[in-house]
């Protein structure tokens, strides 16, 4: 999976050096924006509903009832689609050419991918997890390559080519599952695990005599999540909707802010997001959720209290040193990554933005790992009404940050978001330990020796850009490169004389970890 991604990644790199910043703001931002609503609406609230409970069903009513996603998506793609096409601004033709033919084809291939959805959660709940990733991966791949083969020959068909690397994305992520349990189903493996469908026959809709086509109780359940996924769905995708409804950005700045999002968050999803799973598990399980810090055994609180300062000094020393070396080679990254495109107008300083914006990511991801393990559900409940205000005022703040300071508003208000969150969960903590002898929260102090070598490196690298990069040739480049090495050096050198108690920490809470796997 990990080859994939960098395979990925890769291909998207080389792809950016042929594409205009407006043709990838309408893929990235418009086009998928569209997509993904019509998935989310058709498939989220059955997908919830069918995997809850036990695998012991009546699949026959499951399955008929996933099968519903179908007309569902065909209506969301039609209506959906009649307002990308005439209620929304229309791109230049001659700037981005094969508009009103990309939002068929999206559509088309939203519909392509619901077909699949019987079979999806029907893997999912048996735990088919290798599937799921195999699936996943080749599709990506065969859209990014496909791609890839497109643009070098045929670079003037705009949209037409990621029209067609969508319906090969959804067509091949289709394909691997129904060749899977064509192979599967029937197998000696499956009668083995006693598998409640025989054939394939049984994974098209079927009537069941003097009994209901579907599990009712199933269809109101999905019903009552139908009704939440319209709220979820503009809360997640909220930013890509004010673009897209509000017209604060053009076209190609959509593209650059959409590029540089996805690379800033690469490493909320690569190390911060399995670090925040992997404790929310171990917190959950030390403490009891519900109960304050005198009814706890007292062993495992000050077992809780020093992880939890431990894990803070992490995020917080990973997230200092994105900021301060975020800083002065972001421009350098986005040259690299996607040329003059990315590396001129307001991509280095949306991506120096989103430096400081993982700073609030990461310290926020454990602050609330942290919080969510031991809140009530009454503290759940309340904190959900809380979410749901600060969303919509996030939304309001994004619109009005981004006319006064475009696409880099969106990470502004993003810190603001992240900001009111941490707050609350410090909040929180502190009141959860302050009738013990436990500071968890000094964990958010760091040496200050530490914090001078920071801001020497911040100086001494943002110098280092000035007179280095990025338009010196790549004799210059390396010599700023050197420069951010030595720093960097200097930084990691500092940490392991200074907070020796977290050098420990990470050493047994994760290094062996990856030994263990190693032998």
């Amino acid at each position: 999976q990990v080859l994939f991604r960098v395979v990925t990644f890769g291909l998207n790199a080389f792809t950016l050096r042929y594409l205009s910043r407006e043709l990838i703001g309408v893929v990235n931002v418009r086009l998928t924006l569209l997509y993904s609503t019509v998935v989310f609406l058709a498939r989220e609230a059955f997908r919830r509903a069918c995997l809850s409970g036990s695998t012991k069903r009546n699949w026959t009513k499951t399955i008929n009832l996933l099968w519903l996603t179908v007309p569902l998506g065909v209506f969301w793609s039609i209506f959906l689609g009649l307002v990308w096409l005439h209620l929304l601004e229309v791109p230049d033709p001659s700037v981005v050419p094969h508009y009103q033919a990309g939002v068929v084809a999206f559509g088309l291939s939203a519909i392509i991918e619901l077909l699949g959805e019987p079979f999806w959660v029907l893997a999912q709940a048996h735990l088919f997890v290798r599937l799921k990733v195999i699936a996943e991966s080749l599709s990506v791949v065969s859209k990014c390559i496909l791609t890839v083969i497109l643009v070098v020959l045929y670079p003037q068909w705009g949209l037409y080519i990621f029209s067609l690397a969508q319906l090969l994305y959804a067509s091949v992520l289709v394909m691997c599952y129904v060749i899977y349990f064509v192979m599967f189903l029937g197998s000696p493996e499956a009668t083995k695990k006693s598998f409640p469908v025989a054939r394939m026959k049984a994974l098209l809709p079927n009537l069941v005599e003097d009994e209901t086509f579907v599990n009712w109780k199933e269809a109101w359940l999905t019903w009552s999540f139908f009704k939440q996924s319209f709220l979820k769905q503009i809360l997640t995708e909220g930013e890509r909707y004010v673009m897209t409804f509000l017209n604060v950005l053009n076209f190609g700045d959509q593209g650059v802010y959409d590029i540089v999002n996805n690379l800033g968050s690469l490493v909320a999803r690569f190390i911060f997001l399995p670090v925040e799973e992997s404790f929310y598990v171990f917190f959950a399980k030390v403490l009891e959720r519900g109960k304050n810090v005198k009814d706890q055994k007292q062993d495992d609180v000050a077992m809780a209290a020093n992880v939890l300062e431990l894990l803070l000094k992490l995020v917080l020393l990973i997230g200092l040193t994105i900021t301060v070396f975020g800083y002065a080679y972001s421009q350098l990254a986005l040259d690299i990554y996607g040329g003059s495109m990315l590396s001129s107008g307001t991509g280095p300083d949306l991506l120096r933005c989103y430096s400081l914006y993982v700073l609030f990511l990461a310290i926020n991801g454990v602050t609330e790992c942290f919080t969510f393990a031991l809140m009530c559900k009454e503290e759940v409940d309340r904190y959900n009404f809380v979410m749901l205000a600060l969303s919509f005022t996030f939304l309001c703040i994004s619109y009005f940050l981004t006319h006064w300071h475009g696409s880099i508003g969106f990470i502004l208000a993003n810190c603001f978001n992240m900001g009111i969150r941490i707050a609350h969960s410090i909040h929180y903590i502190y009141d959860y330990f302050k009738e013990s002898t436990y500071r968890p929260l000094t964990g958010l102090l760091p040496s200050p020796f530490l914090v001078l070598i920071y801001i020497i490196s911040g100086v001494i690298t943002g110098f280092s850009e000035v007179f280095f990069c990025c338009d010196k040739g790549w004799m210059a480049r390396l010599i700023h490169i050197s420069v951010g090495a030595l720093c960097f050096a200097a930084t990691v050198i500092t940490m392991f004389c200074t907070e020796t108690k977290l050098i420990h920490f990470v050493r047994s809470q994760f290094l062996s970890r990856y030994m263990k796997k190693g032998t």
